[in-house]
């Protein structure tokens, strides 16, 4: 078994190449063994093992450095750099990360979570190389998916200046999570599928070695390459920036990609190596579905299909749903991703109304500015984006929706912990750089049923609006509870004294089982759902501060900036007789793991909840002129 012998970086250089085949074939069938049990981003893997290998055979890790841009595509660095053992607990808590990791092994020389990002930090090394007299190869290995994100342009525009060697690996399988979209991904479909240049160029020098003289000519001809280039490939993006263009190649092909990484090695300035791949290969279910697979729940080798069966509904179908019926009934209403149709939930709406169906690509930043217009042409846009995402694009909702009070309604999927992909996926930032804005408003849904409430709610209000649910199951309790969706009113729940828990969203399900602890310690206890974040819902606190000692805030955000925050600032501000307890994520960042556990990690889970509350309270009775923080 190959395999077995990779054990610490560089030992693939000890495999012979005759055995480079089997060595890909069982990584692929490593990872895909592993992935079933653990979950991970599985087809992305698949599709760059011969690339990974090829690039660890070509340069010295770790004084060379590669950056892989996102980084879910790592795996098969991660087995060929001695990680083999950490995949029985991949992006479990405490375990290996699904992500590069810099703490996790000096191979991994830079932190990678969000797209486009991986040439701008590959300028940054080769920066930091050249200012301290260094000799070592940085290479950025970005996806054709990645490529639609403004940063890389910024750059690759950027990188035409360097003079000194850069290596910018582009893995071109025609999919970002989703089938890729716009210009790029046409310009890079004509350079897949042109054969002219490359028959064209074989031709011509195979017939001059044949005539006297003709390698002199046939040499002279490869200095005008360039020149050929441009006659015959129309615009030549890479070449005509300056960078030296290389490729197509087959990435599956080891001993085409060890050939061209020698002659980009070799390269004075920006290199750009255009790398072939298919997405899931060596898998065929993953080969099929790409998109399924991507970012895979645990699933039977055998049909590819999911180990756990989801019996209930989850917020992105509850979603889906409303978007399809919102669809019918306003016109005006159109709906905007940043290359996530499926995981957002938009694929219904995509197919029905297809004309009001927006995929802009990796490009959250545009998606913003892009929804402003629509509104401001008079449409509604309703922009569905991860939490961790949308932090891409702060400027543009201040800027461009904000100022202008432009009624975009902002879907915020996956607000929360999220759990195994860790600190870069975790949607626990969104109440507080939003709350920032001025004009922004936000709401939060307890359950299943006011998200599609509040999803209404937000089409016909006037207005900057955000929306944040979770990743997951649909909470469907509580349905006794629908009161109508009012501008800044939150609902109270159970009306009791002592005690009131003010729960933001998803936290009002672990408030439910607070109550009951506290009930049954003999705690007396009132539950508010808050559905506003901004603006908090000022009537109410000053009423429950007439009849309960304590507030107790809950929300799956970090602490600063966030409901809490501000519950307590205005209870101070008004001098309000009661003393105010914020349960709130640490402002830390929180690394992977099931979200059970990280609930108990970071101290929101019910257990811990109901134990800081009977510890505050007692101590409120006692100090009750000190307010609890």
């Amino acid at each position: 078994m190959a395999l077995e012998r990779i054990n610490q970086v560089n030992d693939i250089k000890k495999i012979p190449p005759e055995e480079y085949e089997q060595l890909a074939a069982e990584i692929r069938e490593f990872l895909i063994e592993k992935i079933s049990r653990t979950g991970g981003h599985l087809a992305s893997n698949l599709g760059v093992v011969e690339l990974t290998m090829a690039l660890h055979l070509s340069f010295d890790l770790p004084k060379d450095k590669v950056i892989w841009d996102v980084g879910h595509q790592a795996y098969t660095h991660k087995l060929l750099t001695g990680r083999k053992a950490g995949f029985d607990e991949l992006r479990k808590y405490g375990g290996m990360s699904g992500f590069p990791k810099r703490k996790e092994s000096a191979c991994d020389c830079f932190d990678t979570g969000h797209s486009s990002t991986s040439i701008s930090a590959g300028i940054g090394l080769v920066a930091a190389r050249d200012l301290l007299g260094g000799d070592e190869y940085v290479i950025s290995v970005i996806g054709d998916g990645a490529l639609t994100g403004g940063m890389a342009y910024e750059a690759l525009n950027n990188a035409s200046r360097l003079k000194k060697n850069f290596i910018i690996v582009l893995n071109d399988n025609n999919m970002s999570i989703a089938e890729n979209v716009g210009g790029m991904s046409e310009y890079l479909n004509g350079l897949r599928t042109n054969e002219v240049y490359t028959n064209f160029k074989s031709g011509v020098e195979q017939s001059l070695n044949r005539l006297p003289g003709g390698a002199h000519l046939a040499n002279q001809l490869k200095k005008t390459k360039s020149g050929i280039k441009q006659l015959l490939i129309p615009g030549m993006l890479f070449e005509n920036m300056g960078i030296t263009y290389l490729g197509p190649v087959d990435g599956h092909d080891i001993g085409k990609l060890l050939d061209v990484f020698h002659k980009a090695r070799r390269v004075k300035g920006a290199v750009l190596v255009h790398v072939l791949t298919k997405k899931g290969k060596g898998f065929a279910p993953a080969e099929r579905h790409p998109a399924r697979f991507h970012g895979a729940e645990p699933f039977d080798i055998e049909n590819g299909l999911p180990r756990n069966k989801r019996k209930k509904a989850n917020y992105q179908d509850v979603f889906s749903t409303c978007m399809v019926k919102l669809g019918q009934r306003h016109e005006h209403v159109a709906a905007i991703t940043a290359a996530m149709p499926d995981g957002t939930g938009l694929k219904r709406f995509k197919n029905i109304y297809p004309e009001r169906f927006f995929d802009v690509g990796i490009a959250e930043g545009h998606a913003v500015t892009f929804a402003a217009g629509l509104a401001a042409g008079g449409m509604k846009p309703i922009f569905a984006v991860y939490s961790s995402f949308l932090q891409r694009a702060y400027d543009q909702v201040l800027h461009d929706v904000c100022i202008q009070n432009l009624p975009v309604v902002f879907a915020i999927d996956r607000a929360g912990l999220v759990g195994s992909d860790g600190e870069t996926h975790q949607g626990i930032f969104d109440l507080s750089y939003l709350s920032s804005i001025p004009n922004m408003h936000i709401m939060a849904p307890k359950n299943k049923w006011e998200l599609s409430d509040m999803l209404k709610f937000a089409v016909e209000f006037n207005g900057p609006i955000a929306l944040r649910y979770p990743r997951g199951e649909a909470y469907d309790g509580l349905r006794e509870y629908r009161k109508p969706v009012v501008y800044a009113k939150s609902e109270l729940i159970y009306e009791e004294e002592d005690i009131a828990l003010l729960a933001v969203g998803s936290m009002v399900k672990t408030a439910e089982k607070v109550r009951k602890n506290l009930k049954e310690t003999g705690y007396s206890c009132s539950l508010l759902n808050a559905r506003f974040i901004k603006p908090i819902d000022t009537e109410m606190i000053r009423e429950l501060s007439r009849e309960h000692r304590l507030l107790v805030t809950m929300e799956e955000n970090v602490e600063s900036g966030g409901y809490g925050e501000k519950v307590l600032n205005y209870a101070a501000a008004q001098n309000l007789p009661v003393q105010v307890l914020k349960i709130a994520i640490p402002d830390e960042y929180v690394e992977h793991g099931n979200v059970d556990s990280l609930y108990e990690e970071v101290g929101i889970d019910a257990e811990s909840v109901t134990k800081r509350v009977i510890e505050k309270y007692i101590i409120g009775l006692s100090r009750s002129d000190v307010p609890i923080i």
